[in-house]
């Protein structure tokens, strides 16, 4: 009997991952985004903000802030693909579709990387953020309705007098507590409303009637207040899962087109016709 040797696939060498591209695919996606990220943030394109401002603004900019999120997701990761395409080694002869699929899985592992680097990125500026804010107060007077509800609580406590060195910290925490109730099925019960009529009264030197107004103000600029949070947080959400999974998409293509830059070879139909304007416009000039 003759030995057969076995036959040599010659598409494994194609689906070994080559990290340096992928690195610096990663590292490029990671940067742009960065950049991006910050210029919407700094000319009001952020998602979401602790600023009392923040929640006066309209659904048409929080929609629009998410978009701008998106296209900067798959500019970036779209970068970071093409970078890590056009610099891998092609190596050994292999068909089109599976350098395109070596291509395109680097360019996943271009994604998969950078959306590590964003989340360990944004973790250490919060761990930054929060050691850079020391608080004094104690569990009991500390209060998770402070970031949103800061200005209401301020609203709430305004006195034209009050004696010094008063801390009043854990009274803003107790009727901070109270006024997130405000957004529940039931509201903000009678008790609870009573109790801050009273609490504002002692704290103010208010008149019943003046307190019971001023409640009565704060209350429905809180419900507002903790309404538009939620907008904004379900925008973010929705935002942020649309722009990780297209810019998973926009990795691949952008790698498969590194890669047929690459090999000389030319992009795929689907790319081929997106350029056509493109390619229109320029025999026009050249005529």
């Amino acid at each position: 009997m003759e030995n057969v040797s076995p036959a040599v696939r010659s598409d494994i060498a194609p689906r070994l991952l080559q990290w340096s591209p992928i690195v610096l695919g990663a590292f490029a996606a990671t940067a742009l985004s960065s950049v991006l990220l910050t210029f919407g943030a700094t000319i009001g394109l952020g998602v979401t903000s602790t600023a009392p401002t923040w929640r006066d603004a309209s659904a048409a900019l929080a929609i629009l802030s998410g978009i701008y999120l998106i296209l900067q997701a798959i500019v970036s990761f779209g970068l970071g693909g093409y970078v890590a395409g056009r610099v891998r080694t092609a190596t050994g002869a292999a068909a089109v579709e599976d350098t395109e699929r070596a291509d395109g899985v680097h360019g996943l592992g271009v994604w998969s990387l950078a959306v590590i680097l964003g989340v360990l990125l944004a973790a250490l500026v919060s761990v930054a953020t929060i050691s850079r804010t020391p608080s004094m107060r104690s569990s009991a007077q500390a209060s998770t309705a402070e970031p949103l509800l800061s200005y209401e609580l301020d609203r709430l406590f305004r006195a034209g007098r009050r004696a010094a060195n008063v801390d009043i910290s854990a009274e803003r925490a107790e009727a901070g507590r109270i006024l997130l109730t405000t957004s529940s099925h039931s509201g903000l019960s009678a008790d609870d409303r009573t109790y801050l009529i009273q609490q504002v009264g002692t704290l103010t030197g208010l008149s019943a009637a003046d307190a019971e107004r001023r409640v009565d103000s704060v209350v429905a600029s809180a419900k507002s207040a903790i309404t538009k949070s939620r907008r904004s947080s379900i925008i973010l959400a929705f935002s942020v899962a649309t722009a990780i999974l297209l810019g998973a998409v926009a990795a691949w293509a952008a790698a498969c087109a590194g890669g047929r830059h690459r090999d000389g070879a030319p992009l795929p139909e689907w790319m081929s016709r997106s350029d056509a304007i493109g390619r229109r416009e320029t025999v026009m000039r050249q005529r």
